[in-house]
């Protein structure tokens, strides 16, 4: 198996991890108040507006909905696991190209992330974002300056949206070359999540004993219900509430967990 398989492999493994484990509360998402949400107060004025120029002119030349959020705190989330459930709940993209992405930021937890809708996955490959976010985005972060990273990374981003992105594959290519030792280092790895999984599953279902199903629903003996069927849209919200600001909204796009993430 290529490392490229094994890397969406773990990803999809610790969001699984991470859901199973998370609050049954759904996380705080910010309002989306334009291509630029600075949730955190780290970008520069200047930045942002060139940012967000850059942003709008993407959209208006791709129909691409390329947005930058910086988060105060993940809550305790995976930054994979909320970044996704944040693109659906936004509608970051056009219904039916699915063709959004997500630049997130949260500097308290030291964490970035690209999130790429379903329609970008094949342009914005989980390698290329890795790459964007390893050399474009990581150092200028741990030289201190964030600002000069995020705008870097935009810059990267628009670049590979905009049909110029044979340089950026094949570096990518090069980076996802398969080697013995990391194949085996990555097997093992699946093997652990996997235990851990199990190890997690076993203990929810062990707090669920004494309830009982009926439809989506869990009932206690008090007669209270809660939802027991998060995959049919309980719990997390999926493209609810997409907010406006300064005339932008989502249009309706979905996510599945496409993307990389980096710390520094």
């Amino acid at each position: 198996m290529g490392l490229s398989r094994l890397g969406a492999l773990l990803l999809w493994l610790a969001a699984v991890l991470a859901f199973a484990d998370a609050s049954a509360a759904e996380p705080s998402f910010p309002a989306l108040s334009g291509r630029v949400v600075d949730q955190a107060g780290i970008l520069e004025a200047a930045a942002r507006s060139r940012i967000d120029a850059k942003l709008e002119q993407l959209e208006r030349k791709t129909s691409t909905q390329l947005v930058v959020v910086t988060l105060p705190s993940l809550h305790g989330y995976d930054i994979a696991d909320y970044g996704y459930r944040l693109g659906r709940h936004w509608g970051i993209g056009q219904k039916g190209l699915n063709n959004g992405a997500l630049l997130i930021v949260a500097p308290n937890e030291r964490k970035v992330r690209i999130e790429v809708g379903y329609g970008l996955e094949g342009t914005l490959t989980d390698a290329i974002s890795r790459l964007i976010i390893e050399n474009a985005i990581l150092p200028r972060f741990r030289a201190g300056d964030v600002s000069g990273g995020i705008e870097r990374g935009i810059d990267d981003l628009v670049q590979v949206f905009s049909g110029d992105a044979e340089d950026f594959k094949r570096r990518a290519a090069e980076r996802e070359r398969p080697g013995g030792a990391e194949d085996f280092a990555a097997f093992a790895l699946v093997v652990l999540l996997l235990l851990v999984w199990f190890i997690v599953v076993v203990r929810r279902s062990q707090q669920r004993q004494g309830l009982r199903r009926r439809g989506d629903w869990w009932i206690p003996a008090g007669g209270a219900t809660f939802p027991g069927d998060w995959s049919r849209g309980g719990g997390w919200s999926s493209g609810g509430s997409r907010g406006s600001g300064g005339g932008f909204s989502g249009g309706g796009g979905s996510f599945g967990g496409g993307g990389a993430s980096g710390s520094w």
